[in-house]
């Protein structure tokens, strides 16, 4: 018998680890944020003058880094927290400031004018709910990542199989980063309607009532209203769409980490009631459909980029491929302004 030989847990002290874990997790997440290897993988890249080889070596040894000096659940889960805040929380608190310091401009940037602004009168004004939906949506943004920490320490600390995302010091491949983007986003689009329309807009659906009650009593949308929804409904609508993809593909983190980025960047520029967004084509439709399907009453538009919709017939509006015509015909009228442009340059010049 070795007497030296570490006893091992209990299944009381087991379950009380697991149960522990998630604020072990996050009581002093400033010391990976702050720490050297964190800062050097956010800053190398964007700020240094080196060559692409040498920028490419210091973030696979800064990626290293970050992964061998903190666990794995934790890389993941402060990373995708991060990348929530940094591209949906903060932008969609932004359009709010914007809309509430000056309203009459902003008013002119929405699609649906003042009805659209957030503290305006036909939301209930500045006293109206609005710090109620900023409240629910962020809510239920920190629900979506206590899941995933879930489902990793399902599968890590209870099942003892492998992580539900792929985390490990080597870095994907290009290639394998785009058909991953690619499959993801296709898929989140196949399954973003048939949970929207099977499951929160079916008459027979328990979740119709709490969707149809929450969400769809929003005037016009705004940023924060695309997370806003009763709990049970946003898992359905927003989480299983976005996170299924990655759990059924096992992603690569950082693969994870972009995906996640795209989409919380469409979900608060689709959802921003603003007529002027930096793409026509990919944007201005996707926010259009889902204006017309929140004002709509649910009634079309129940994928988040208007593809299914159209297969399916349940467009509302213009479709993606009118957008897509649309986009086509407006860079053409652009192109043959810049060509007269600089036909009238070059004409001023040849003359003096």
């Amino acid at each position: 018998m070795n007497l030296f030989q570490r006893a091992q847990p209990s299944l009381l002290e087991r379950a009380w680890l697991t149960v522990r874990y998630p604020y072990d997790i996050v009581r002093n997440p400033l010391d990976a944020l702050l720490s050297v290897p964190a800062l050097s993988f956010l800053l190398i890249p964007t700020f240094s003058s080196y060559s692409t080889s040498l920028n490419l070596l210091f973030f696979y040894l800064t990626w290293s880094t970050l992964i061998l000096s903190n666990s794995p659940l934790k890389v993941e889960i402060l990373g995708t927290l991060g990348i929530r805040v940094l591209f949906y929380l903060l932008p969609a608190l932004g359009f709010l400031a914007f809309d509430g310091a000056t309203p009459n401009l902003a008013a002119k940037l929405k699609e649906h004018g003042e009805i659209a602004l957030p503290m305006g009168e036909e939301q209930g004004g500045r006293k109206g709910r609005w710090w109620k939906i900023a409240l629910v949506s962020t809510g239920n943004v920190f629900l979506g990542v206590a899941i995933q920490s879930s489902v990793e320490l399902l599968f890590t600390r209870i099942l003892h199989i492998r992580s539900a995302l792929r985390i490990s010091t080597s870095l994907p491949m290009p290639w394998g980063i785009a058909i991953d983007l690619i499959r993801g986003l296709f898929l989140r689009e196949i399954l973003s309607f048939a949970l929207h329309r099977y499951v929160l807009h079916h008459p027979d659906s328990p979740l119709t009532v709490y969707h149809i009650n929450w969400q769809h009593t929003i005037p016009a949308p705004y940023a924060f209203v695309s997370h806003y929804d009763h709990p049970l409904a946003y898992i359905v609508h927003v989480f299983l769409p976005t996170y299924l993809p990655a759990l059924l593909f096992r992603f690569h983190l950082l693969t994870y980490h972009m995906y996640l980025a795209i989409v919380s960047l469409e979900e608060t520029f689709a959802y921003s009631g603003y007529n002027v967004l930096p793409s026509g084509l990919i944007l201005g439709g996707i926010a259009r459909r889902q204006e017309r399907h929140l004002m709509g009453q649910g009634k079309g538009n129940y994928s988040c980029l208007g593809i299914v919709d159209f297969v399916a017939g349940t467009t509302l509006g213009e479709d993606v491929v009118e957008n897509i015509r649309e986009e086509g015909e407006n860079n053409n009228v652009r192109e043959r302004v810049k060509g007269r442009a600089k036909g009238r340059k070059s004409k001023t010049r040849s003359r003096s």
